[in-house]
């Protein structure tokens, strides 16, 4: 896949999960890409998939810029930004100035992955927590691998408003409220007793820079993300550690303690690790699986693709119980949680 090529397949899956302005942005930069600069030098030194299924180099630059345009960096650059509407010209001139102009501050961005610490996949999440409850009704020791800023390790501090019931806190610090299809879910949620995830980059919510860079991931013209990101920053409070997610998880698999349901969690995240450490997670996880006890059960959560990287179906809703290795397709939701197709209980 060239360049151009990732721009203009991340300019369809923008479109594709209502972001236009996003749709707009990269179809220019697939047309118009600045060859032959320090940038382009840099993202050719990437290997393999430089796609949303790998290195992410579109979403990598449009953080950088979106980031421009929060800290005010780039008023000329935020002239052509959500709430304005503009023509595709008067865009590229301000995107190839900031691209020229910033391109110091761009060349830095660009070195990490994007972390999205989208908050709507939540409403996933607590649904299926609440199937977990119907089945270990104990105390969750939660677990997050590809956590980011920690922000839906969070779950038990929302709502999820749907139009046969409310599952959530009275005092919930936000509300989700996808569009629902299918059956209602169970409403109750599990106690979460302890909180811990792991990335390679971790971020918090609490440190200016940090909370700039969860920001600038989301999409200019989306400002409900913003609002739910920053509702969700305000009560982090999840101990996040910085390292090799499955060496994490293999310590923290020892520590849980017996009486709670140990809860592995990922939204989006397995697809981005190297596949030895899929492997070996899996191994992991399963092994856990079969030591597993009625006083000291284990579930595995997961939102995450299983083909569709431009957004058109949506990515895979899986709880995993153990004792009993039960597998439970819990049904679809959108990547960034606009949506959820649930299949039920079986």
């Amino acid at each position: 896949m060239t360049l151009s090529e990732a721009f203009a397949d991340q300019s369809i899956s923008c479109t594709r999960l209502g972001s236009p302005f996003m749709g707009q942005l990269f179809a220019i930069l697939a047309e118009h890409w600045p060859k032959g600069s320090k940038l382009d030098a840099r993202f050719a030194t990437f290997e393999g998939d430089i796609g949303p299924a790998g290195a992410s180099l579109p979403l990598r630059l449009a953080g950088g810029l979106h980031a421009l345009v929060l800290s005010g960096r780039a008023p000329e650059l935020a002239a052509v930004y959500p709430p304005n509407a503009v023509q595709n010209d008067k865009m590229r001139v301000a995107l190839l100035t900031a691209l020229d102009t910033h391109e110091v501050f761009l060349l830095d961005w660009v070195k990490s992955a994007p972390q999205t610490n989208e908050v709507r996949r939540s409403a996933a999440l607590m649904a299926g927590a609440a199937v977990l409850k119907t089945y270990f009704d104990s105390p969750v020791w939660l677990s997050e691998l590809g956590a980011s800023g920690g922000l839906n390790m969070m779950w038990d501090h929302f709502a999820l408003d749907l139009v046969g019931g409310r599952m959530g806190p009275c005092d919930a610090v936000l509300t989700l409220a996808p569009d629902w299809e299918g059956p209602m879910p169970p409403l109750a949620l599990p106690e979460i007793l302890s909180r811990a995830g792991v990335d390679l980059n971790p971020l918090n919510p609490r440190v200016p820079a940090d909370l700039l860079r969860m920001t600038a991931f989301l999409w200019p013209d989306q400002p409900e993300r913003l609002a739910l990101t920053r509702a969700a920053a305000a009560v982090m409070d999840a101990e996040l550690s910085q390292g090799d997610a499955i060496d994490w998880l293999a310590n923290r698999l020892n520590e849980a303690p017996a009486g709670c349901v140990h809860l592995i969690q990922h939204t989006v995240a397995w697809q981005y690790f190297p596949q030895d450490a899929q492997c070996r997670g899996l191994e992991l996880i399963e092994k856990a699986g079969a030591a597993a006890t009625s006083d000291k059960p284990l579930a595995w959560l997961s939102l995450e693709t299983d083909g569709d990287t431009k957004g058109a179906v949506g990515a895979a809703l899986t709880l995993r119980l153990w004792p009993g290795d039960i597998t439970l397709n819990l049904g679809r939701a959108d990547f960034h949680g606009r949506w959820v197709r649930w299949a039920g209980l079986p």
